[in-house]
């Protein structure tokens, strides 16, 4: 398995000694928690991986600790087990984030399929973390008036219309398009609109 850890919580400790245990005996690195304010005491040196939570807790809930990842933007995906004819509960949780659930009673295979599934969200988000950060960079090291031609393009406008607005001339804009597609490693023009869209949206534009 990768460096990724399951944290498993939930308040009932034979729940959680024997999810610990099957976890483990299936080669995934756990660390177990009692109660969810336990994690989030420890969130900020939290190995990446996902979450596994009980639903129904004391203290801070499933629900809740799903709303306090995503205010603190932790990227953990999120697994929620929930008790029988919790049907709302689960639907809630999926609203607030969660990948999937798991309505208790499970079986084993029914459980390592969501905790693999959780993990490969996270390592699909961390990829893609990855490459907005790289595509940051190059943004960065584009001059102001490259940034505003790359803004046109990305608003759909032709070159002249870039041009007419920015008070250049078209052969300008030429000049300047070609040194973003350049700094930005850009293959072609949907190439480059899809690193800018990216990047936007990493920063939540």
């Amino acid at each position: 398995m990768s460096d990724a850890v399951v944290h498993l919580i939930d308040d009932d400790d034979a729940v959680r000694q024997a999810l610990g245990f099957l976890l483990m005996a299936s080669g995934f690195a756990v660390r177990a928690y009692e109660s969810a304010a336990g994690f989030v005491e420890r969130l900020g040196s939290a190995q990446a991986g996902c979450v596994v939570t009980d639903v129904r807790m004391p203290g801070v809930d499933g629900l809740e600790l799903l709303r306090i990842l995503k205010a603190r933007r932790a990227r953990l995906p999120v697994v929620v087990m929930t008790g029988h004819g919790d049907v709302a509960l689960a639907v809630e949780a999926m609203k607030a984030g969660a990948v999937d659930f798991l309505e208790k009673p499970f079986d084993d295979q029914r459980f390592l399929a969501a905790v693999r599934l959780a993990l490969d969200r996270q390592a699909h988000d961390a990829r893609r973390d990855e490459e907005a950060a790289a595509i940051q960079l190059r943004l960065d090291a584009l001059s102001a008036r490259e940034r505003e031609v790359l803004d046109g393009l990305v608003a759909g406008q032709p070159n002249k219309t870039i041009a007419y607005d920015l008070n250049i001339s078209p052969r300008t804009v030429e000049a300047h398009r070609a040194n973003v597609m350049a700094k930005m490693g850009a293959a072609n023009l949907s190439d480059l609109l899809r690193m800018a869209l990216a990047a936007r949206q990493a920063a939540g534009e």
